[in-house]
């Protein structure tokens, strides 16, 4: 029997080097057990040291590294094993990973998928205290995470909030950032943490006045400051959903769920989350942007920001009614240059449009609208599939597929960014009478149904 003791519970080079001496040596998985070290696991009398490599080589998918280092971080106790077993495997059939339904591997596919889902958890729900003022300031934040993704999250808050020094502690391991590099030490418990002061009263404050209770459960909350002022009323539950309505309530909400964890591109790397579409599932329009913005990155709201009240203010000039239309982007993450605590918006590259038009296609099949407008070059690309101009295609219907309708005009922000006032005026008209070839397809299709 072989026992293999780890440094650490992420240590994944020590796994791989292990794992390596083992499938060279041809030991099989059940003669294999494996403990990290100051876990009380003494070796047993019969228990070998790990084997030296002998010389020899072998391929495994490069894709099974990838997800080996994804999973090395869940905190199930047999995930070392269960690596192993695959690794055996994977020797004999190099197309293992490809089998969705092998239990070993929709195991581990499972287990990269909740460390993705609790690192994207600790990057949306982490909240600062001030420590300390002015120079000798100091932001803290402690966190619970149930798995072990802190240096997986770390690089994140490096680049989100870089001119500022921080600490997140944790029960686990506790990350710190002094503006140049990130470092890790031994966790703490929540009693050790330091006390916050006026930041954290400023964020209870504020979620006081805006938080609604009934739309999170107390289990996603607790790691946030501001969970004290969380408190369930039965006034606030909202009663059920006839069982049509539910149902296809779900399927977007299943939707924006999986797109919580979407890695199809690196976007996702640097963002605060995915931005989701957010409308009705019955709605005959979609509007489709370009990408989500700084606000909406923080809200996780499409077109919340200054060229969402621009949208708002030609959609009701154009008699359209916002709550009834279903608003999205073409790529559902923000891309951004860092510059100090600024963040430039970047226009998406053909690869991210593409490896993101899944969710717009899914989108489009779940609500089967009758009308798309594409707003911007970015959402023309990816409603079309190709690039398309705007200024030769705007202002007219083009057909898609399946009697669905396609209309191009110019993305809100565009006339956000125009210096002359009466080009901006004339240009905001202009988007408004596009708008208004939407509302009149709306009112004769409304018409042909009465």
């Amino acid at each position: 029997m072989h026992h293999i003791i780890l440094d650490c519970e992420t240590d994944f080079d020590g796994w791989r080097t292990a794992a390596r001496a083992l499938v060279l040596n041809d030991v099989p998985p059940d003669k294999v057990t494996w403990s990290v070290r100051n876990h009380g696991h003494e070796l047993s009398d019969d228990a070998q040291a790990p084997l030296e490599a002998p010389h020899g080589t072998f391929n495994v998918p490069a894709k099974f590294v990838e997800l080996a280092k994804t999973a090395i971080l869940h905190r199930d106790a047999e995930r070392f094993a269960l690596l192993y077993r695959l690794l055996w495997r994977l020797r004999r059939d190099h197309d293992l990973l490809d089998v969705a339904d092998d239990p070993d591997v929709a195991r581990i596919h499972a287990m990269a998928k909740a460390v993705h889902h609790e690192a994207r958890r600790m990057r949306t729900s982490i909240r600062f205290r001030e420590i300390g003022r002015e120079h000798n300031s100091h932001f803290v934040a402690w966190f619970e995470p149930q798995h072990h993704v802190v240096e997986l999250a770390a690089p994140f808050f490096a680049s989100r909030f870089a001119d500022m020094p921080w600490s997140i502690l944790t029960p686990d391991v506790c990350a710190h950032w002094d503006g140049h590099a990130v470092s890790i030490t031994p966790g703490i418990s929540e009693a050790e943490t330091p006390a916050g002061n006026r930041l954290e009263e400023i964020w209870q404050r504020h979620y006081a006045a805006i938080f609604n209770p009934a739309r999170c459960a107390a289990k996603k909350t607790r790691n946030l400051p501001e969970a004290s002022t969380i408190k369930p009323t039965s006034e606030s539950v909202t009663p059920p959903e006839p069982a049509m309505v539910r149902h296809a309530a779900e399927s977007l909400n299943r939707l924006r769920e999986e797109a919580a964890d979407c890695r199809a591109c690196h976007l996702y790397e640097h963002a605060t989350q995915t931005v989701f579409g957010e409308g009705p599932q019955s709605a005959q329009v979609v509007l489709v942007g370009e990408q989500p913005g700084d606000k909406e990155d923080l809200a996780g709201k499409p077109f919340v920001g200054p060229a969402g009240l621009m949208l708002n203010r030609a959609l009701d000039e154009a008699g359209i009614d916002r709550k009834k239309v279903y608003v999205t982007n073409a790529v559902k993450h923000f891309k951004f240059l860092a510059r100090g605590k600024i963040r430039l918006h970047q226009k998406p590259n053909t690869p991210e449009i593409k490896a993101c038009r899944q969710w717009y296609e899914r989108e489009l099949a779940s609500i089967k609208p009758d009308l798309v407008v594409a707003m911007g070059a970015t959402a023309a690309q990816c409603v079309f599939n190709k690039l398309t101009p705007i200024g030769k295609n705007r202002g007219r219907l083009i057909d898609l597929d399946e009697g669905v309708k396609a209309l191009v005009t110019v993305h809100p922000s565009y006339l956000l960014r125009l210096p002359d006032e009466d080009a901006k005026a004339r240009e905001y008209q202009r988007f408004v009478e596009d708008l208004k070839i939407a509302a009149e397809l709306l009112r004769k299709r409304a018409h042909a149904a009465a």
